[in-house]
């Protein structure tokens, strides 16, 4: 009987952002579930998903509505997750593009091709008048969702850290590399970062909840930290006492980056460091209380993230 139910739960849902370090995780919480998943992937990227058993690659480019024409056909349900966090203008790669093109493909894919539970992938702290042209742009995703007739559920998560979070490697490398860890201004701005893991798995259970429709959920951790214990909790879980800091004021900062942001190889844009010193903590509490889980902090969770970093 159970086995029976579970088969009658399972779908077929079209994944965007499949090869990303969300992505990978959220596509593999959803085969262990038992959905079958048609990823839309870039030609040549079909390699860096996460498994491949009951998933079906569908090459395309959510930037171009052209290669979307029947690509939900079939399918019960979208989950976008395609975002950035740094432009690329001369790739083609800007924040306009991801996030708000891609987005209005998307739902008119699925408007068109009769695809009705649409999933979306936000950030926490995103409103109109944002700061930055990310949290701009994605406020304007949201609005294009908002205002689709779809069963749309809209996810905000705060820094998301696991196995492979880009975030985590760049501290491990600071860490271990430098005997004096730099820190822009004066690290007391505060994060609330959240498991990766937990992130996919409201993201897949959303799925067969219809109390989670038209609902937007801020996703953090269990507790936030500043910046500076941030540094600490990672050299402890790397069997490190203390971070040797050296704190670098913000207005000479800001020069440097508004001169060097153009190249590709800078570690950092304006938006990454306005971002970065505003922090970024949000209440998580409808959303542990809708999907019934306790929000894991960072402290409990980064030595999960330090997997293979030996």
């Amino acid at each position: 009987m159970n086995n029976q139910k579970q088969r009658l739960n399972t779908m077929k849902v079209f994944l965007t952002g499949g090869t990303g370090f969300v992505g990978s995780e959220v596509l593999r919480q959803l085969v262990m579930a038992g959905h079958v998943v048609r990823a839309l992937v870039r030609k040549g990227s079909e390699d860096k998903l996460a498994v491949l058993e009951n998933v079906e690659v569908y090459p395309g480019d959510v930037t171009e509505a052209a290669s979307l024409a029947d690509a939900l056909a079939g399918c019960d349900a979208v989950i976008h997750l395609v975002g950035i966090i740094r432009e690329f203008p001369n790739r083609g790669v800007t924040f306009k593009r991801m996030h708000v093109e891609s987005t209005e493909n998307m739902l008119n894919a699925a408007a068109e091709q009769g695809v009705q539970r649409y999933l979306h992938m936000s950030s926490n702290g995103v409103c109109e008048g944002g700061s930055t042209a990310y949290h701009r742009t994605k406020w304007q995703s949201e609005m294009l969702v908002r205002d689709s007739n779809l069963d749309w559920t809209i996810f905000r998560p705060s820094l998301i850290f696991g196995p492979g979070s880009e975030f985590v490697d760049i501290l491990i490398t600071l860490i271990r590399k430098l005997p004096v860890v730099p820190v822009i201004g004066n690290g007391k701005y505060r994060m609330q970062p959240v498991a990766v893991d937990q992130v996919a798995a409201s993201v897949v259970k959303a799925l067969g909840m219809s109390e989670t429709i038209a609902k937007t959920y801020q996703l953090g951790g269990g507790a936030s930290y500043s910046y500076d214990e941030i540094l600490d909790l990672t050299a402890r879980a790397l069997g490190k006492e203390k971070v040797c800091k050296i704190h670098q004021p913000i207005f000479m900062i800001k020069p440097m980056v508004k001169m060097m942001q153009g190249f590709d190889q800078f570690p950092i844009t304006e938006d990454q460091l306005n971002m970065l010193v505003e922090g970024n903590v949000c209440d998580p509490g409808e959303w542990a209380k809708t999907f019934n889980l306790k929000p894991i902090s960072y402290a409990e969770g980064v030595g999960a993230s330090l997997q293979n970093k030996s």
